[in-house]
């Protein structure tokens, strides 16, 4: 069976499924049978969460902060989450309204890396060594046995965040010993030559296909493993410079971006078959050890196409083979143009990737008062994903996360001067822009708590629990500071409601959808979810101005009678196929119709 083929049968099974009524949907006893569309996911960093362990704070390491990476004032390293948090925490996410879990990298990093006075800790996670492994700091195989089977027993998902494009950073080369090597292109210093064209041959009768004439590492620079870290990677091979593009750091442009090195960590060469084969054979594992549900994919663009097209299929198949038949699979391309993303899509095989074009539009819309009408052309270039409305069903949307920050920082910045009531009801309406889109929507840890954090990076990666941080302290908390987890933050309760209209009515998860108005200044945005094949839809309309807006809204011409699912929605149409809202300032309607009796 043929890889585009397996991918059209995928899309129309998804299809069909998306056909289902909201009663055989609510009859579904199975978790594993819900669709990444249903899902609301809620992405946490297990550092920065929950101390369900405190004896795992240094991952059993000696030594000071420099040796075992923890120092919960600094907001650079280790602060203590771990599996246990998240799992003791579960009823908390469960309350939310979420039905996923996606838990950035728990594999086994290098505690600490950076030249002296400029080191950092991988409490993140993106800092590999041992892809085999939970990472001390965080439990051990056996947290994350009960965690994910404590999970599942609520009918939760569980996704991991996975790493095919680098690992930590051990490799060294000789010709760099500040190891700030610049890139090296592969026209200068092609693999036949040591050191440029005119060096030495190397790599006999190498064409770029036959790897068993790859030999040497060293036609850019001279790789080598410095003393000490010889075995440090698991599996083995890793340890093998030959395994790694070895040309410098990447400069995120052109050749550059898949061959070069992340930020120093080093490059994996993805189109070694050794390479495929074994990042294949790892995450495989974990699928059979776990029965986990999806994976987020980092830095996927970051990797040539054709390692995605076996690697995408394969996982696809292990879920398959492990009665997992709606396994998630979403990369990180990170480009807020919707042609960028839906490549990854059409030509690498991603079921989806996480949809930066929506993170984009809806922070202009909401915090910098861009017209609606731009989400009204986002979603028009929906057509350009593989299988068009249907297949961008699945793109998990997003607000901020913890490289760009949270969308409550984005509104203060672009309104430093916003009262408490205007910043709390602009967090809420991006959220439910969010909630009621196509897609799967993601929350960002603590988001949901009125976290807004002082930028990018560090400063939107709090600790949930009492943190020690003194940025973090004086963050400006949207709704009230609350004791932690508290269920009754605003913006908790908002969500929690969101996520409740949301199950209640499968249009609003399955149903494609229709702009039925969008406003070219602040103001109405009015869509349609109907599920094809069916009578009935739901109509949301949201304003982003200030001001309550009258409006008539365009429906289908069967939509006569009408309920409220939120806000006062008028019992029937005004007229054949028009129907008229009231909306106030910053805020939305729900209004559904069962269509022609």
């Amino acid at each position: 069976m043929t890889t585009s083929f397996r991918r059209g049968l995928g899309l129309a099974l998804s299809f069909a499924a998306g056909l289902l009524s909201s009663a055989a949907v609510a009859q579904a006893q199975d978790y594993r049978a819900r669709l990444p569309q249903d899902e609301v996911i809620y992405f946490l960093l297990p550092d920065r969460f929950d101390n369900g362990d405190a004896s795992n704070d240094t991952g059993g390491l000696p030594g000071g902060r420099l040796d075992h990476g923890f120092d919960p004032v600094h907001e650079g390293f280790y602060h203590g989450g771990d599996l246990a948090g998240v799992e003791r925490r579960l009823d908390y996410i469960q309350g939310l309204g979420a039905t996923a879990i996606w838990m950035a990298p728990i594999f086994r990093n290098k505690p600490v890396q950076g030249e002296p006075g400029r080191e950092f800790a991988g409490a993140h996670g993106y800092w590999i060594t041992d892809f085999t492994r939970v990472d001390p700091h965080f439990g051990d195989d056996a947290a994350m046995r009960a965690l994910v089977e404590a999970a599942h027993a609520r009918d939760m998902k569980v996704y991991m965040d996975i790493v095919a494009n680098h690992t930590a950073d051990v490799i060294r080369y000789r010709e760099c010993p500040a190891n700030d090597c610049a890139y090296r292109s592969r026209a200068d210093y092609p693999v036949g030559r040591r050191g440029g064209v005119e060096g030495e041959a190397i790599n006999d009768g190498f064409d770029g296909s036959n790897f068993d004439r790859l030999t040497r590492p060293d036609y850019a620079y001279t790789p080598y493993v410095p003393a000490g870290e010889e075995t440090v990677k698991v599996p083995a091979w890793l340890n093998d410079p030959i395994y790694y593009h070895n040309r410098g750091d990447t400069t995120f442009r052109n050749e550059s971006s898949q061959d070069g090195d992340f930020a120093g960590l080093d490059d994996l060469m993805t189109e070694h078959p050794r390479v495929v084969a074994g990042m294949i054979e790892i995450f495989g594992d974990w699928i059979d050890r776990y029965k986990i549900d999806g994976f987020r994919i980092d830095t996927a663009r970051h990797v040539n196409s054709a390692f995605w097209q076996a690697f995408v299929p394969a996982m696809l198949e292990r879920a398959e083979a492990n009665g997992i038949p709606n396994f998630h699979i979403f990369g990180e391309v990170y480009d807020a143009d919707p042609a960028a993303l839906a490549r990854y899509t059409r030509v690498d095989g991603y079921p989806a990737v996480l949809d930066f074009g929506f993170q984009s539009t809806v922070t202009d819309v909401v915090a910098r008062d861009a017209a609606p009408d731009r989400l009204a052309r986002l979603f028009a270039a929906d057509a350009l994903y593989e299988g068009g409305e249907t297949g961008a069903m699945g793109l998990p949307t997003f607000l901020g996360n913890h490289d760009m920050g949270r969308i409550g920082n984005f509104i203060l910045t672009a309104r430093p001067d916003i009262s408490d009531a205007e910043l709390l009801q602009r967090q809420t309406l991006a959220h439910a822009l969010m909630m009621f889109s196509r897609g799967a929507p993601t929350i960002y840890y603590g988001d949901e708590q009125g976290f807004a954090g002082d930028g990018g990076y560090g400063g939107a990666r709090q600790d949930m629990f009492e943190t020690r941080v003194p940025a973090y302290r004086d963050d400006r908390i949207i709704g009230g500071a609350r004791p932690i987890f508290s269920t009754d933050a605003p913006v908790y309760r908002a969500i929690a409601e969101m996520a409740g209209l949301r199950q209640a009515d499968v249009r609003l998860r399955r149903g494609l959808q229709t702009v039925r108005f969008a406003a070219e200044a602040p103001g109405l945005l009015a869509v349609s979810r109907r599920l094809p094949g069916q009578q009935g839809e739901t109509l949301i309309v949201y304003n982003t101005s200030t001001r309550p807006i009258a409006a008539n809204i365009e429906v289908d011409a069967g939509s006569a009678d009408w309920s409220s699912s939120r806000g006062a929605c008028p019992a029937t149409a005004t007229a054949p196929a028009s129907l008229r809202v009231t909306v106030p300032g910053l805020d939305y309607m729900i209004c559904t119709s069962e269509g022609a009796r």
